[in-house]
């Protein structure tokens, strides 16, 4: 299980693919059915949309 939050590296977010299980250590934690990376300028902005439809936002 992978954990992801503000502080996890670039690599690791950018190692993460659709089947690796993730977790934000709160409340959401499932299979990753896609990821999609966006950058706004200041941010890099990773979307990890899991298999039950839940979403994590990781602002880099």
């Amino acid at each position: 299980m992978i954990r992801v939050n503000e502080e996890t590296p670039i690599e690791v977010l950018n190692d993460i693919k659709k089947g690796n299980l993730i977790t934000d250590t709160f409340s959401k934690t499932g299979l990753v059915e896609s990821v999609e990376t966006m950058d706004d300028g200041l941010y890099r902005i990773y979307k990890f949309v899991l298999i039950t439809g839940r979403e994590i936002l990781i602002k880099r």
